[in-house]
């Protein structure tokens, strides 16, 4: 049964990260946007991360610009403006495409295994997955949830 564990990604430094690397740890996978109504939720994940991250939870953002073109065109400034504003201390990653046929392959995969409502795409910026500690997506979050909600999941899973 594929896994999460099964995918690369690519850091913002261009180096390829096997999320093989996380094994045995639970995670929030979410894609982000610098420049959206949501983006304050930074904050809410960031708090989740400081929390939790000694419990073995690890967060990793995936910034993408599908969404009304809501990201920087320079990773560098999207890392910047994400520490600066928000303390983000937590995993992101390289610019990718979470939709369409362009669609990164993990993020293919967590939408086939957590569908959401009314069709499997996202729809937003900062549609967030649970993962568990065997690499399973165990939950999937509309961009309204707030990282707050998602705690009591995240409890489950650590």
């Amino acid at each position: 049964m594929p896994t999460v564990y099964d995918y690369n990604v690519k850091k913002t430094d261009g180096e390829i990260k096997s999320l093989q690397d996380f094994e045995g740890r639970p995670m929030i996978i979410v894609n982000t946007a610098s420049k959206c109504g949501f983006t304050p939720q930074f904050k809410g994940l960031q708090e989740l991360y400081k929390a939790y991250h000694n419990d073995g939870l690890e967060i990793l953002g995936f910034p993408s610009d599908q969404f009304n073109n809501q990201e920087f065109d320079d990773i560098d400034e999207t890392m910047q403006y994400c520490q600066r504003n928000y303390g983000v201390s937590f995993w992101m990653f390289d610019k990718i495409n979470v939709k369409g046929e362009e669609a990164d392959p993990l993020f293919t995969f967590l939408v086939n295994e957590q569908k959401g409502i009314l069709s499997s795409a996202i729809k937003w910026n900062f549609t967030k997955f649970l993962i568990n500690r065997e690499g399973q997506v165990v939950e999937r979050y509309a961009p309204t949830t707030d990282p707050k909600k998602i705690e009591k999941d995240l409890k489950k899973v650590l």
